[in-house]
């Protein structure tokens, strides 16, 4: 592992030199599969992750194992948030839903590095209002806007924490994340596609307009960026 790689994180990438220099031995590289959980609803957080490729989506797990996205995230954040208010276990699961990478620390050593390190807890916090901002307005909008709506949001959010125009992912995945129906599902897709934003192949969604991509979504994704775009500058 190199101080360069642990970098692509955007979190790790604002700490002051010092701070950076105390926590980077206490990480360790790993490779993140594909639907690997790295905290699970209710259960004790072993480790967190500062993810530098890949995405995770943050679950909450209703009865009988059904399961809905409440926010994502990818090199820009942080899985592990609940230690940053002394509690040691998680209220939602972190899965993978695309491959990647990550710089994981021990639960010990996080909560070490919380009390020595006072931008990275300021960080973190604000990424936590981040997470908070993402899941009241994904709640609204499962509850007010239409498919097609719901999955343009979707795909622009995930592009903006994967880069490039391919997104790995199946009918299924979607239903289970946006919580609606396969069927639902298909439509969206099929409509998207329609109107030449997408190319839907066996597996993966290719964003081919992504102004029009834009258009098509709900006012829920301007207004989580317009959020993160205003905290950002605040916090300078």
């Amino acid at each position: 592992m190199t101080r360069r790689a642990a970098l692509t994180n955007g979190i790790l990438r604002s700490l002051p030199p010092k701070e950076f220099k105390a926590i980077f031995p206490r990480l360790e590289a790993v490779r993140l599969s594909l639907r690997s959980i790295l905290n699970d609803s209710a259960k004790p957080i072993a480790y967190c992750y500062f993810l530098s490729s890949g995405l995770a989506s943050i679950l909450t797990v209703l009865e009988r194992g059904k399961i809905v996205e409440v926010g994502l995230t990818g090199a820009e954040g942080f899985v592990g948030l609940p230690l940053l208010a002394g509690l040691r276990t998680s209220a939602n699961r972190v899965i993978i839903q695309v491959a990647g990478s990550a710089f994981r620390i021990s639960a010990a050593n996080m909560i070490a590095a919380l009390s020595e390190s006072p931008v990275l807890r300021k960080r973190l916090n604000q990424f936590s209002q981040d997470v908070a901002v993402q899941s009241s307005q994904i709640a609204a909008c499962n509850r007010l806007h239409h498919a097609n709506q719901r999955l343009a949001r979707w795909l622009l959010m995930s592009q903006d924490r994967l880069g490039g125009n391919q997104i790995l992912l199946t009918q299924e995945f979607l239903a289970h994340m946006l919580g609606m129906r396969r069927a639902s599902v298909n439509v969206a897709l099929g409509f998207l596609q329609k109107e030449r934003l997408i190319t839907f192949i066996r597996g993966a969604v290719i964003i081919r307009d992504r102004p029009g991509l834009e258009a098509a979504s709900c006012e829920c994704y301007a207004s989580i960026v317009q959020h993160q775009k205003r905290w950002k500058k605040e916090s300078r």
